[in-house]
């Protein structure tokens, strides 16, 4: 077991019942502090740790970490100016045995059993600042997103909805993990709203298409894996192996305009509809966090092709819920989920990309594709929830929802819970304005 996942463990910070950020988290971010400056951080309960005031002040001073140039040598400091970056794409890059490192050294500095941080009344007031007044910023310089389609209940939902029910899933379905490649640039860290988009839509008894902005903008509750090395053009990763190439998760909303989504996706599927926003939470969960919540996926029948075969629990017992929140009105929750239920798993994931050879880079992100759940309150988007608009969900207000309203804000958590301990991801919101 890794040390700082002990279930015993507790911190001199207050961490109230239910905190995401419980000492077995020690999840990784950016954060600009009041001179504008990007740092990173981790949290603790309530609070947001300042990881670069930490480094000046020596408390990772003592570590021993691999060098990079001679691996099988040791150092006993991280490059300086590591946790001073605009993203951690570099402190990833310095591999699991460094991070893992990191992670610990800071469990250890906030265990109540240790007082050379808590006993610092100076080092407390440079590095620990209230989490609600700080703002974040996007974790890491995404180079390369793919977008999956992994939920069998989704992608039988979707299929049921829009071919034959007898057939809802194609025949490739359960032999590949679908995906395709998605727009990088516009994938923004929680908090930052969003304009509804505009495109090309053609309704059913139109002789032609419109343009303007979308009438069925919807959510995808979704997860990505963060990657944390870079392979070179014509290698491969295996699923035994894939796990070590991933460096932690984040929540993911990736938005979609499905009137855009119906006209534009025959041939080459979505464009438009897809890309012009992808929402995540600021805060990277580590896999090593994540660990103690490794479960069994869903049975893979027809068996896989040798390639994809794996060993082991590689799901992960994660709770995910949705809120809509209709402007100057209370939240509703409208989706209770949860990762367990994906029927391809990331190590299959990861195997699958890199199959061809198809080389991958520190940052880039991979997102699960919508996560739906065997009942109607586990479905993972609107889409599925109204079920294509003929069952509209009510809100707080008195008004109901087919799909998004401009001026709703939509907020999704999620978080792991085992043996009393919690780790969670906090959350990923935006709000959706009127077009321009």
């Amino acid at each position: 077991m890794i040390k700082a996942n002990d279930p015993k463990l507790k911190s001199w910070v207050d961490v109230k019942p239910g905190s995401d950020f419980s000492i077995q988290n020690i999840p990784f971010g950016i954060y600009k502090n009041k001179y504008g400056q990007h740092r990173a951080a981790t949290a603790i309960g309530d609070y947001l740790l300042d990881i670069a005031v930490l480094h000046h002040y020596g408390i990772f001073g003592e570590m021993e970490l691999p060098s990079p140039l001679h691996p099988t040598e040791k150092q006993s400091t991280l490059p300086a100016g590591i946790f001073e970056k605009e993203f951690l794409n570099d402190f990833i890059a310095l591999g699991k045995e460094t991070t893992r490192a990191v992670r610990q050294r800071i469990s250890d500095v906030l265990n109540v059993d240790n007082s050379e941080f808590s006993d610092d009344a100076n080092l407390k007031e440079k590095a620990m600042f209230p989490l609600s007044e700080m703002e974040m910023c996007m974790p890491v310089k995404v180079g390369n997103y793919t977008d999956f389609y992994s939920s069998m209940e989704h992608a039988t939902n979707v299929g049921t909805m829009f071919r034959d029910p007898a057939n809802a899933l194609l025949p490739n379905w359960k032999h590949i993990p679908v995906g395709y490649h998605g727009r990088a640039s516009s994938i923004i860290v929680s908090g930052v709203n969003i304009n509804r988009p505009k495109g090309q839509t053609k309704a059913d008894d139109a002789p032609a298409p419109t343009f303007g902005p979308s009438k069925q903008l919807d959510f995808e509750l979704e997860m990505a894996f963060i990657t944390n090395r870079n392979t070179a053009l014509g290698t491969s990763i295996s699923t035994a192996e894939a796990e070590e190439y991933i460096f932690g998760m984040v929540l993911f909303n990736d938005w979609s305009a499905r009137d855009i989504q119906k006209w534009e996706y025959v041939p080459l599927g979505p464009f438009l509809a897809k890309n012009f926003a992808s929402s995540v939470s600021p805060w990277i969960v580590t896999l090593d966090a994540l660990q103690p919540f490794k479960t069994n996926g869903p049975e893979q029948n027809p068996e896989v092709l040798p390639y994809l075969n794996y060993i082991g629990e590689k799901n992960y017992d994660i709770n995910l819920e949705v809120f809509i929140q209709p402007e100057n009105s209370n939240a509703k929750k409208v989706c209770s989920s949860n990762f367990k239920y994906m029927y391809w798993n990331m190590a299959q994931q990861l195997a699958h990309h890199t199959s061809n050879g198809c080389n991958i880079c520190v940052g880039d992100m991979y997102a699960s594709g919508t996560i739906s759940g065997p009942t109607p309150d586990s479905y993972g988007s609107m889409l599925e929830l109204a079920w294509k608009g003929t069952k509209p969900i009510p809100m707080p207000d008195g008004s109901e929802r087919k799909f998004i309203l401009d001026n709703d804000t939509v907020i999704m958590k999620g978080y792991a819970e085992k043996n009393g301990v919690r780790v969670g991801f906090g959350e990923v919101r935006a709000k959706v304005l009127s077009s321009l």
